[in-house]
């Protein structure tokens, strides 16, 4: 550890961003550099080291064994610096005041409460609330000061930041699917009971087009509510799509042919440009930018 405390943090950051990126390409976007000069640093650690970090897999890269000893290092000093920053910038005076966040029920019900906690430690001063909605929050009309969206904002006077590729899967209950079985082909899916939030029709018409070909009357369970028609689907009344980072967080689902059924859907952070500069505003924006573009564990 001694020896990792001397490197210049530069190189460990561009080791730490090309290994959860993925590429040398997808890092440097990440960090806001050129790929030729994130190339350069990881190379000045892997000589500062003598190691080989990573190796070429196609068209990506893949971690030697030395590479993921020094990676769980790597996040730890990450976590602590960022930590530091957020303190910093938290424990200045004009960090206070209100900051609204829009973000969908299910979102707000999984996701914010542990980014509000994180914030409140970083600013005590601010006051934080959380506007849970399924529809979009007019930020023009200050519903909002910060959004969640899946859909980039076409206004020119607002601000947006694509944070991650969503990931979505069809779950179900592992009690229910013990006593059903389990479907080996999208067809064989059709006979499972499922679950809607929203309207059924809608639902029926994206997932019919995806090769799954059910019926309105499949859905045997229904709400408007994300977070009941989840928590239905998590105690075995059937199947219902969800994003990867919030079923990851319950043991009791899994994933039903996650290898030939599955959705990718942007997410954006947007807020109005005139408060983006705001300190208040932008310490909340990029914490939720660093929550949301996390790694989600497979």
């Amino acid at each position: 550890m001694d020896r990792l405390q001397r490197l210049d943090w530069n190189h460990l950051r561009a080791f730490l961003a090309t290994a959860e990126q993925g590429s040398l390409s997808a890092a440097a976007k990440h960090l806001g550099l050129t790929q030729p000069t994130l190339s350069r640093q990881v190379s000045a650690l892997e000589d500062e080291l003598s190691l080989l970090l990573f190796e070429r897999v196609g068209r990506g890269l893949s971690l030697t064994s030395a590479g993921h000893d020094l990676l769980t290092h790597a996040r730890a000093m990450g976590a602590a610096a960022e930590r530091l920053t957020f303190s910093a910038i938290g424990q200045q005076s004009e960090i206070s005041g209100r900051v609204s966040i829009s973000a969908s029920d299910i979102l707000s019900h999984n996701i914010l409460p542990d980014v509000v906690a994180d914030l409140r430690r970083l600013a005590p001063q601010l006051a934080i609330e959380v506007v849970a909605t399924n529809q979009l929050s007019d930020l023009l009309r200050r519903e909002a000061d910060i959004a969640i969206r899946h859909v980039r904002p076409e206004q020119s006077n607002l601000v947006a930041r694509r944070v991650r590729e969503g990931h979505g899967l069809f779950y179900a209950a592992t009690d229910y699917l013990d006593r059903r079985g389990r479907p080996t082909t999208p067809e064989a899916m059709a006979a499972l009971d499922w679950v809607a939030f929203g309207d059924p029709e809608m639902m029926c018409g994206h997932i019919r087009a995806m090769g799954v070909p059910v019926t309105p009357d499949s859905f045997v369970v229904q709400s408007e509510n994300g977070i009941v028609a989840w928590e239905m689907a998590c105690r075995g009344m059937g199947v219902c799509p969800m994003d990867h980072m919030i079923a990851a967080r319950d043991p009791r689902v899994e994933p039903v042919l996650a290898d030939q059924l599955e959705v990718d859907f942007p997410v954006w952070l947007v807020t109005h440009r005139e408060i983006h500069n705001s300190p208040r505003i932008r310490l909340v924006f990029d914490h939720l930018a660093k929550v949301l573009s996390a790694p989600v564990a497979v």
